[in-house]
């Protein structure tokens, strides 16, 4: 996928009704990931999803992300920055999001977090475009 392609994706994502239980898909699927890898992803027998974190999805060297309970993101994107899988699975990014709010840091760069609404995600895409 090209960044235009991504970016349609996204906004796409943010226009949709939250929904916490394929939210962390559809973004992947968003950034280009195949079927196949979300299918794995979401599969609870021989997963590919790493996390150690309730709800989490973790994606080995990209990105962990989990769905908040309402008002407690930043609490949540702190046990994705402290969870051993994030590190051990080297995970990139770290994502959480009650559908209110949108918080994301990338690990691997001095780059300032992302602190918004969620539906001002898309906004911010290029900040996810390594993925």
């Amino acid at each position: 996928m090209n960044a235009v392609e991504i970016e349609e994706a996204v906004s796409r994502l943010a226009e949709q009704p939250f929904d916490s239980a394929t939210f962390p898909y559809a973004f992947l699927e968003a950034f280009g990931n195949k079927p196949t890898t979300i299918q794995r992803l979401r599969s609870r027998t021989g997963s590919s999803n790493k996390s150690d974190i309730e709800g989490g999805v973790l994606q080995h060297n990209n990105i962990h992300i989990v769905v908040a309970p309402t008002g407690r993101v930043s609490e949540f994107l702190a046990q994705l920055r402290e969870s051993p899988a994030t590190s051990r699975h080297k995970a990139k990014f770290i994502l959480s999001t009650d559908g209110k709010e949108f918080q994301a840091e990338d690990l691997t760069s001095d780059v300032p977090p992302i602190v918004c609404d969620y539906k001002d995600f898309p906004d911010h895409f290029g900040f996810f475009l390594p993925l």
